[in-house]
């Protein structure tokens, strides 16, 4: 007994400590299913995938010619360009065609979903008359939109090296082609951006779509062209960076001395600097609090995040800048705002299930690389805090077991079985190589920020290195308790890619949501959604007439082009479920990094009987700059409502 009392007093100092620090490891483990949970929880999930076709013809490359002051760091600035769209381009009444960038062959493809019998022959949008270098320029992305409001989408894609271009597409019958979009430049001066994200959005509240434009590297650098005798600067910091690139607002403007009546207006000195220059890779616009003006989200790859409150009224544009409230277990990086670096996607969806949309934040989080965390900012419900310059949002990205996945580009909130639950998924992947680079790396990222700006501090990052390339895109699914789990490998989405951009859209009318991955010198996937589920859907295909004396019609079925309509970007849709449950959901004007979903909402409903009917409430904003609300019963499927007049 004295020798057990003696070894007690002797080492009861080091029994407690080991025990303290198993059970905090043991409470830091995430929750775990058993192989039996993750198989019933994928059961009612199956996709299908195909590759994208691509065009012959056109020289291949793995990787871009670079200003010589970014010779050696030639793959870093290589490592984005891959971007994907899906909607419904040659108005057969279904959203399944495809715009994607293949940096391969550094071409904008347009092409039909995969299928047996092809619509048309896919082809590449044709930049001529205009100046393109394709050894000094390259294609970002490609925005579908309406812009020139004539009823016809047209096609806007964005570019490292040039100011972006305009496809408008001519109202002609036949299939589409090359020759049916005609070329037109985007602003009138000729400058240098390097645009990593755009999309649309009705900020000023004049019933009008206005565009915002977020580049990455300074307005006016020489980054692409290899004969450069112009040094080139990084980013200023990897947290305080405010040496990048503009956010570009156009201002849909009323022209009469225009052919459509209207011209997108540059407009100056919406942000103030530090908001102004971030190294932005993603954008995202929803209505927040209620007013029907979109906020905005600005990802930013170095320098913090920016949530702005919309302020503006029809003809100006104004902004308030957001962010999330101080608090002693709040750790300062997972404020809203005041996140460190490496904002790399954005996505509206309410996860909490209160009927306000919650923002989901895409960031890099590789174990024992680089590692933030992505963000799953829930809002409070204290719609009051928005205008005292609080954001009424929390992080929950550890609880709900999202707070890490690997090195995260575009992201995508949906219900891809109808439960009602949402679902997400991720693109990852940096680099892909066989020299594991990551030591280098982490040695940069934790360097002095004084040096990062000169690239002749950064080591060698060339063809053949790999950073985070073998990576596999995250399928999460909710469980019971509502935490959700990565069930790539389950659902065979566990093949690497090194994907930038995801896009989602139900592609055949069936009710199940479809996707396709944007990948980055390989080639890009459709996955057809071919679950095996008895679960219910309701689709809507929210419209505006050009014709504002049109009334109010709900069509059954996706229509193609009853009468010459817009995408009512913005709009609002709350339907609530026979348990009194309510979804939501707002038309989506290109949100995220390079992946831009279709202008249809997608409602999973549940186990629902055939004959149920569903409240339906719209919210929009006409033509004129008025808010309009309807109310419709609805059964299950598709729909397609033109909100003309409700009188």
């Amino acid at each position: 007994m004295r020798m057990i009392r003696s070894l007690w007093q002797k080492y009861h100092g080091r029994f407690i400590v080991s025990l303290i620090l198993l059970i905090c490891f043991g409470l830091a483990r995430e929750p775990q299913l058993s192989a039996a949970e993750r198989s019933e929880l994928a059961k009612s999930f199956q996709f299908t995938p195909s590759t994208l076709p691509t065009l012959s013809g056109y020289p291949q490359s793995t990787i871009r010619t670079v200003n010589p002051s970014l010779t050696h760091i030639s793959a870093w600035i290589s490592s984005v360009g891959a971007a994907i769209a899906i909607n419904d381009l040659d108005a057969d009444g279904l959203s399944n065609d495809i715009c994607y960038v293949d940096p391969r062959i550094d071409q904008v493809i347009v092409t039909p979903v995969p299928q047996a019998d092809l619509r048309y022959v896919p082809f590449a949008l044709n930049p001529s008359p205009h100046p393109y270098n394709p050894t000094t320029m390259s294609p970002m992305g490609c925005l579908p939109g309406d812009f020139n409001e004539d009823g016809v989408l047209d096609l806007l894609v964005y570019y490292w090296g040039r100011t972006p271009l305009l496809f408008f597409q001519q109202p002609t019958d036949g299939s589409l082609t090359a020759e049916r979009f005609v070329v037109q430049e985007l602003i009138s001066q000729s400058e240098r951006w390097y645009t990593s994200a755009g999309l649309l959005a009705d900020f000023d509240g004049d019933g009008h779509q206005d565009l915002i434009l977020g580049n990455y590297f300074p307005d006016g650098a020489q980054i692409l062209d290899e004969n450069s005798s112009k040094a080139e600067s990084m980013q200023a910091s990897m947290s305080r960076a405010f040496n990048g690139g503009n956010k570009h607002f156009l201002r849909w403007t009323a022209r009469p001395d225009q052919p459509f009546g209207g011209q997108f207006m540059p407009v100056e000195q919406v942000l103030e600097r530090e908001l102004n220059h971030g190294w932005t890779f993603a954008l995202g616009a929803a209505d927040l609090n209620g007013d029907l003006l979109p906020e905005l989200y600005i990802a930013n790859d170095f320098g913090p995040d920016r949530l702005l409150l919309n302020q503006s009224t029809p003809g100006t544009l104004k902004f308030l800048l957001l962010e999330g409230q101080a608090g002693f277990n709040i750790p300062s990086s997972k404020r809203v705002g005041h996140d460190s670096f490496k904002g790399m996607g954005v996505e509206f969806s309410d996860l909490n299930s209160d009927a306000i949309p919650d923002i989901f934040v895409s960031n890099i989080t590789t174990d024992y690389g680089l590692h933030e965390s992505n963000f799953a900012f829930l809002s409070t419900g204290d719609q009051t805090s928005f205008t005292q310059g609080l954001a009424p949002y929390r992080d929950h990205s550890e609880a709900l077991g999202l707070a890490r996945s690997g090195w995260g580009w575009d992201i995508r909130v949906a219900d891809f079985n109808n439960d009602t639950s949402l679902e997400i998924v991720q693109a990852t992947g940096f680099v892909k190589g066989t020299v594991n680079n990551w030591p280098e790396l982490q040695e940069l990222a934790t360097g002095n920020d004084a040096l990062l700006a000169d690239p002749a501090s950064w080591p060698s990052f060339q063809a053949g290195d790999d950073i985070a390339g073998h990576q596999i895109n995250p399928f999460f699914v909710r469980d019971a308790t509502g935490r959700y789990h990565n069930l790539a490998a389950e659902l065979n989405l566990d093949a690497p890619h090194v994907t930038r951009g995801i896009a989602t859209a139900d592609v055949d009318g069936d009710g199940r949501l479809d996707f396709a991955l944007a990948n980055q010198w390989e080639s890009s996937w459709f996955y057809h959604n071919t679950s095996p589920i008895n679960t219910k859907a309701l689709g809507l295909r929210l419209r505006l007439p050009l014709d504002v004396h049109q009334p109010l019609a709900v069509l059954s079925g996706y229509q193609s082009d009853p009468t010459p309509s817009l995408a009512a970007i913005g709009a609002n849709a709350t339907i609530t479920l026979p348990d009194g449950r309510t979804l939501v959901a707002q038309v989506d004007g290109g949100n995220g990094h390079s992946g831009k979903r279709s202008y249809d909402l997608h409602f999973g409903l549940g186990d629902l009987k055939g004959d149920s009917q569903i409240n339906v409430e719209i919210t929009w904003r006409t033509r004129a700059g008025a808010i309009v609300k309807t109310r419709q019963l609805l059964k299950p499927g598709n729909y397609t409502i033109l909100l003309g007049s409700t009188n």
